[in-house]
């Protein structure tokens, strides 16, 4: 019986699970459900929990977004959205035994992240002005007179340092996160001015955080600080400014963190497990893999634990080859893996023993579960009826040699795929580069083996899961991972002989976008190509992304920007766009700070100007996020301009 083909339009019914948090008692899960709203414009955020096995909805209406539990019974949620004033956030309690979630506080800061430390005492993490660090004393009257000045100060930006503007968040310039601690309705700034605050963790009354002070250039290097709720005295662990500090957890009232100087493998280098002493990170274990999840997927978004602590064990997701895993370390840092199985994992919780995770595979999308005797149990199904009689293709594994580098991929098939009759097909490839396909659900690829393409992908050289070597690919950018991709083409062109080469056409974001456009600067063998947030030029993206002061340089084998012009336009697929005969569309977002607009517009002109047929989709309002968390709309017209593109060139339509 022929199934139903998955269409553009389901992400509209599609819900995203996300932020899994058990209670202290660890006898409540709780977690937030994104969804589409009824125009399409954007997405409400409900918050769900399980109790008792089973699942109900905690809010319907508040569009909040999961703080912290104030104790096993309470929940303290953040209302999101624009129904507040600026510069102000708005905190809400709930009580899982039932209830409606009532306003408990209204905060005179943006509020980032919150942890309750005791009765009516909780650390945070808020914005501030560098100029302006102790605007959340003002008075109401002083800060509408601040708030109409910004109105009034709208229509233009000043920068004076870098980065300026981040991606997903806009323009920073002169922002800083700071620590407070709230005690009695009474705020206390923990950090200076120009100190910008990126993890904090509590032990009893200790409160451990990274942070790096900075003016004119932040330099990625985090100090180590130890303050005590106790005195109120701040203690410098680790103040030389040398290190990148990420992962900050605490076993046995020890303090521990990843740690590198990324002098083996640049910006992309996995940090040590280092225990935090006085003056000194002493070496505990090279983890080898990557601990978080960097599988990729077009259909989840929201944020959640990568790691948590429960007793005297450390628990962390790991990209494994190309799957998410659950490893546990103990007090010796002895690793078990007690979940390893063919699954993108977006975030985990641990408490008292029970380990839940958000995970996808083959056939679901994000739904969450609990681990029980070491089988999965399935908790929620907001999914299931969005996929129910849809045809989902099986992706089929395609293992192939690419110079001494033994890799592997996948292609996924149309319905009822019979080998007498030709096919068109479609690469797609993944950005980072350090991130990687899996076998999980994903909609752009399930679309278009339901119109009728076969969809190849695969993992090659700098992809994630297989460590800092096989990752690392600085100054190879277009020669190592080039040669991967038309190996890995050949490979499943003599795999399927009935896949039409004249029928190939080639895809890919971000990174994926670059490797797009440097092949059709070297090969005339894809019909048609979309360059999705692209890169076409590394000088001018080093001078003006928000990562690109300090990592494309190293990504290309140059000691400074203005000592590696030469190997950064080498490696441009501008240099080589002169000849290209590739129909291409290209993809961007106005307010993409990772891949500046620029980027697709120096390469569309280069095309336009040689007469190749081109065309560009630039989309207001979105940024580099756009194919996972864009606005629906916006979602369903870039899948449509693409899926129009490749149809028009393989003569599906």
């Amino acid at each position: 019986m022929k199934k139903e083909q998955i269409k553009i339009e389901d992400i509209l019914n599609y819900r995203y699970p996300s932020g899994l948090r058990f209670s202290p008692d660890g006898k409540v899960l709780v977690f937030e459900v994104a969804g589409t709203k009824k125009d399409r414009s954007g997405y409400y955020r409900d918050v769900w929990m399980v109790r008792d096995g089973r699942v109900s909805q905690l809010t319907a209406s508040l569009n909040a977004g999961i703080l912290d539990f104030e104790d096993s019974s309470h929940l303290l949620l953040r209302r999101t959205g624009n129904d507040h004033e600026d510069g102000t956030s708005e905190v809400f309690r709930i009580d899982v035994s039932g209830g409606e979630a009532l306003p408990y506080m209204t905060l005179p800061l943006a509020l980032s992240s919150l942890k309750a430390v005791g009765k009516n005492r909780y650390v945070l993490t808020a914005s501030i002005e560098r100029d302006d660090p102790d605007a959340y004393q003002d008075s109401a009257e002083v800060r509408k007179e601040k708030l109409e000045k910004k109105k009034q100060d709208r229509d233009y930006h000043v920068v004076d340092e870098i980065p300026y503007w981040i991606n997903n968040v806009g323009f920073i310039n002169g922002k800083r996160t700071a620590l407070f601690l709230l005690e009695d309705g009474k705020l206390k700034r923990l950090t200076g001015p120009n100190t910008n605050v990126d993890e904090f963790v509590v032990d009893g009354d200790t409160v451990y955080y990274t942070a790096e002070t900075w003016t004119g250039k932040m330099k990625m290097r985090d100090c180590i600080y130890a303050y005590s709720l106790k005195t109120g005295k701040r203690e410098t662990l680790w103040g030389r400014k040398n290190m990148a500090i990420s992962n900050l957890f605490v076993l046995d009232h020890q303090l521990y963190c990843q740690a590198t100087d990324k002098k083996a493998y640049g910006s992309n280098e996995t940090g040590m497990i280092v225990k935090v002493l006085k003056n000194e990170l002493a070496f505990v274990k090279d983890p080898v893999l990557a601990l978080h999840s960097s599988v990729g997927s077009d259909v989840t978004m929201g944020g959640g634990k990568q790691n948590t602590v429960d007793g005297n064990a450390l628990y962390s997701l790991v990209t494994d080859d190309d799957h998410t895993a659950v490893w546990k370390f103990d007090r010796n840092f002895r690793q078990t893996a007690v979940l390893d199985r063919n699954l993108a994992i977006k975030c985990l919780d641990v408490k008292k023993g029970r380990i839940a995770v958000i995970a996808s595979d083959e056939t679901h999308l994000f739904e969450v579960y609990e681990l029980e005797n070491g089988e999965l149990k399935k908790l929620t199904s907001f999914n299931d009826e969005a996929l129910k009689g849809r045809y989902i293709a099986r992706p089929k594994r395609v293992d192939f040699t690419s110079g001494d580098t033994q890799l592997h991929g996948w292609v996924l098939l149309p319905q009822n795929y019979n080998r007498k009759k030709k096919y068109p097909a479609i690469l797609d490839i993944h950005g980072g580069p350090r991130v990687v396909y899996g076998t999980n659900f994903f909609h752009e690829m399930q679309l278009w083996a339901s119109r009728g393409f076969a969809v190849m992908f695969c993992n090659i050289r700098g992809s994630d899961g297989r460590g800092d070597e096989f990752a690392d690919i600085r100054d190879q950018y277009g020669y190592v991972d080039y040669d991967n991709l038309m190996d890995f083409t050949d490979a499943v062109l003599k795999q399927y002989p009935n896949i039409d080469d004249k029928k190939v056409c080639v895809t890919g974001g971000s990174y994926g976008g670059f490797m797009t456009n440097w092949i059709i600067g070297h090969t005339d063998r894809f019909c048609c190509a979309v360059s999705q947030r692209s890169i076409s030029n590394w000088i001018s993206k080093a001078l003006i992304s928000d990562i690109g002061y300090y990592h494309n340089a190293d990504q290309h084998g140059a000691p400074h920007i203005f000592d590696g012009f030469d190997h950064l336009w080498d490696h441009s697929p501008l240099h080589y766009a002169q000849g290209c005969k590739t129909p291409t569309l290209f993809i961007h977002s106005e307010e993409d700070y990772r891949c500046p607009l620029p980027e697709g517009m120096q390469m569309m002109q280069a095309l336009a100007v040689q007469n190749v047929e081109t065309r560009m989709v630039i989309f207001k309002g979105e940024n580099h996020e756009l194919s996972r968390s864009g606005k629906p709309l916006h979602r369903i017209r870039r899948l449509k301009e693409m899926t129009d593109w490749f149809e028009k060139h393989t003569g599906l339509r």
